[in-house]
């Protein structure tokens, strides 16, 4: 029975709606990712599972650094329990509005568009993650960002995480410059 349970859960789940380049863009701002993120951030984030229960905040310093033909990112997180990471991007331009990235840890190559104010950046990553008796393992994940410019130094993102095709949870951050 407890397993139905599970099963009928994350069925509805997945059947959650998730936002669309066919959705009404709600502002006139133009996100520019070369813009926005060359120079000093800080970033402010939560993972919660499909629960809603929030299972990890952080906190992120970024160095962008744009050259004209790529955009890298230092992202140095900070979790609640004092764990530390890195991960840092290298992020070029393919088109007008379109991106390929890579990282440590993502699988391929990561891709992303740029409309009006939002950006859809997808790619799967072998995500550490910390044991209880402190050793790191990792977790295959998908990630399915989207992300939208608020202000000319405020950006939201949310991003929808699976595991097996599955939703698993999704991480809210809010980048400032």
């Amino acid at each position: 029975m407890r397993i139905i349970l599970i099963s009928a859960f994350a069925f509805l789940a997945a059947c959650t709606g998730k936002p669309s380049f066919d959705d009404a863009s709600l502002s006139d701002k133009k996100l520019n990712l070369e813009e926005f993120f060359d120079g000093d951030l800080v970033a402010y984030g939560q993972f919660q599972d499909i629960f809603g229960t929030v299972r990890r905040s952080f906190v992120v310093t970024i160095k962008g650094d744009w050259d004209g033909e790529a955009l890298r990112l230092q992202e140095d997180f900070v979790y609640e329990d004092g764990a530390t990471e890195q991960r840092i991007w290298t992020l070029t331009k393919t088109g007008d509005d379109a991106w390929e990235g890579t990282a440590p840890g993502v699988i391929g190559t990561a891709k992303g568009v740029e409309q009006d104010n939002r950006f859809n950046w997808q790619y799967e990553i072998d995500l550490p993650i910390p044991s209880a008796d402190g050793s790191v393992e990792t977790m295959r994940v998908t990630f399915d960002d989207w992300m939208w410019l608020l202000a000319d130094d405020r950006l939201f993102n949310r991003a929808y995480v699976k595991r097996y095709g599955v939703d698993i949870g999704d991480v809210s951050i809010s980048f400032e410059k």
